[in-house]
């Protein structure tokens, strides 16, 4: 069931879960009030999502996460991409 799940994941969103998979462990083991780290998040969310963002977009999400400096709300840095 699960291979299947995933394999529909990958076809819809052109995503390979091992990549899913490299980002969850990367966000769960960040320290948030590190911008080296955040930033290195933001742009493996960017790439793995496939849009490109802006230098500007990139240091606004930054900071908007290190400010908060315990979580990664998604919901958050989804509007800014918008």
């Amino acid at each position: 069931m699960e291979n299947k799940f995933f394999k529909q994941f990958e076809k819809k969103t052109g995503v390979q879960m091992d990549e899913v998979f490299a980002l969850a462990r990367a966000i769960q083991h960040a320290d948030f009030t590190s911008e080296k780290q955040v930033r290195k998040i933001v742009r493996k969310v960017s790439k793995v999502a496939n849009r490109n963002i802006s230098p500007q977009l990139e240091d606004q999400i930054v900071q908007s996460i290190i400010k908060d400096g315990h979580s990664l709300d998604m919901s958050k840095i989804e509007k800014m991409m918008r």
